[in-house]
């Protein structure tokens, strides 16, 4: 049997909601609240908690960080009852710990999963992502394009503009020069203050989101968390990784990569079929965040998966005490 065959996505999926549903569920209590750790802590005790509910043999490779750094879904972590398939697992309990404490837009808790073996092991550094929506030829841009070129051979594919692009870009002081270049060519671009997991998978509905494309540097763990949602959704993601220093370049020869200067397909980044499941804990426009009225809490899950290029939303509605 192979691994394809064992790992039963349509089944395990329902299973992968809850568990992003739960995060959402815990970190509610601390939106708005001001305390970053408080609400990215409750994420990960529940979803840990519902992960090892399922029929899976788990190694989380996209994580909370090293070992000597969380205590708690790290990276190599296993997790599941071990009655099932051996599975890759990349989570973000909650994208947007700021977002969240802040009560600001696009938090989310998102988790996706693939047979073993199946996604990128990038380490904790930043990685240089270029993300394009779906329908466009690969290459369309690349990252050896200058933002100038990239905004201009969109607008020719698309058949549109420059003024009709929007780009995403992470506000960062690193992103000044990339911003001032992109508004050269009279794009417009929306900045987000954090979350670019969100930001790429924007890209992928930009008749809902208005986003047609997301540059910039983030994090490497988030970038395959990006494309593993981009392999669901549709759209092409490309990634290289940034070192600061020999510790850097250190990690990732850790986590056996040899070409520190590779650039990453999106089916580089997750080379097998996954399932997909981002619930959302403050309103966005992907997912709205959680509603509460007296008894309840609400939540929306976008679940996802490759296979079928499925996508389902789910409401749950949830009594509380």
């Amino acid at each position: 049997m192979t691994k394809t065959q064992d790992f039963n996505d349509r089944m395990l999926s329902l299973g992968l909601a809850r568990v992003a549903e739960q995060a959402a569920i815990a970190s509610a209590g601390w939106i708005g609240r001001g305390d970053e750790k408080a609400a990215d802590q409750a994420a990960v005790n529940a979803m840990r908690e519902q992960l090892n509910k399922l029929d899976i043999k788990g190694t989380v490779v996209i994580g909370e960080g090293e070992r000597d750094e969380a205590p708690m879904l790290y990276i190599g972590e296993e997790v599941g009852n071990g009655n099932g398939p051996a599975v890759d697992i990349a989570l973000d309990p909650l994208e947007g710990t700021t977002l969240t404490a802040k009560d600001m837009p696009n938090a989310l808790t998102v988790i996706a999963m693939g047979p073993r073996g199946s996604m990128l092991h990038a380490p904790d550094v930043y990685m240089e992502k270029l993300a394009i929506g779906p329908g466009y030829k690969p290459g369309t841009v690349t990252l050896d394009m200058s933002p100038v070129e990239r905004v201009s051979a969109l607008a020719a594919a698309r058949g549109c503009s420059t003024k009709d692009i929007t780009v995403c870009i992470l506000e960062r002081p690193r992103h000044e020069a990339m911003i001032a270049e992109v508004r050269s060519t009279g794009a417009a671009i929306r900045l987000i203050t954090d979350g670019d997991v969100a930001g790429v998978m924007h890209c992928a509905e930009p008749a809902v989101t208005g986003i047609d494309m997301y540059m910039g540097s983030g994090g490497a763990p988030e970038g395959v968390l990006a494309a593993a949602a981009l392999k669901c959704m549709g759209g092409q993601i490309y990634g290289r990784l940034l070192f600061r220093n020999d510790d850097e370049k250190g990690r990732a020869k850790k986590a056996g990569i040899t070409n520190l200067d590779r650039v990453y397909t999106r089916d580089d980044m997750v080379t097998d079929n996954v399932i997909f499941a981002a619930t959302g804990v403050t309103n966005g426009s992907l997912v709205p965040g959680i509603k509460r009225e007296v008894g309840y809490l609400t939540t929306e899950t976008i679940l996802m998966r490759s296979k079928t290029g499925s996508v389902r939303r789910m409401v749950y509605r949830n009594p509380v005490q």
